[in-house]
């Protein structure tokens, strides 16, 4: 090989370096975007969750159905290990395990849980103005095929998260949603076999104790 053959060759080579460096798929505002168009134009989503909390040398995790409504309706119904309910219609919230005799209520502004900002998922929100420093979290192993993952705080949870992890898939659909607290605890949600704009009714998101059933207030509805 010619000495100019080798300068062709390393140039060819440096060429494609550059170009692989550059097509490294979406960047977080993209991925970002992607998100918000997938869920901004849903009405209503159904969702089978896990969620796994580790923390303190504990570990657990549950599962169940979750259900989103415009405009800032949620229930989780958990099914495993045992039945319990979280859910709000927008303002209030409540947590009810059957067969207790206590219901806790909190006004949905005031609540401190990890679930509530996911009712935003389906409003007119932008993932970008939600979370600060959004970016890329290149260090974190993809679980999705073709997906990615973002990092960002949420906005007024600053002194509560460390970080949150969102990956996504190539649909712009949310998989696994991670958070970080500041104590060293991480709660886990993974989204699986979502479907979007099912009927469900506004009463399915609203809660009335049984009888007998005192109601607490608070502003803390974990378990």
């Amino acid at each position: 090989m010619t000495r100019l053959s080798r300068y062709v060759l390393a140039a060819i080579v440096l060429a494609g370096a550059a170009l692989a460096a550059q097509d490294h798929g979406p960047d977080a505002r993209q991925a970002a975007a992607a998100i918000d168009v997938r869920y901004n134009g849903m009405r209503t989503l159904r969702a089978e969750f896990t969620e796994v909390y580790t923390g303190g040398g504990l570990r657990r995790s549950e599962s169940g159905t979750l259900w989103i409504k415009k405009p800032g309706k949620m229930r989780w119904d958990y099914s495993a290990p045992r039945k319990k309910m979280f859910v709000t219609d927008g303002a209030t919230a409540w947590f009810y395990v059957p067969g207790e005799r206590q219901a806790r209520r909190t006004p949905l502004k005031k609540l401190d849980d990890l679930r509530s900002p996911l009712r935003y998922l389906l409003g007119r929100t932008k993932l970008e103005k939600e979370l600060r420093g959004l970016s890329l979290a290149a260090d974190v192993r993809v679980e999705t095929p073709g997906g990615i993952v973002l990092r960002g705080v949420p906005v007024g949870m600053e002194d509560r998260i460390s970080q949150v992890l969102l990956e996504c898939d190539g649909q712009g659909f949310l998989r696994r949603i991670v958070m970080d607290e500041l104590d060293g605890s991480r709660t886990e949600f993974r989204l699986d076999n979502q479907r979007e704009n099912v009927a469900v009714s506004d009463s399915e998101f609203s809660f009335h104790p049984p009888d007998g059933v005192e109601v607490l207030q608070s502003n803390q509805l974990e378990p």
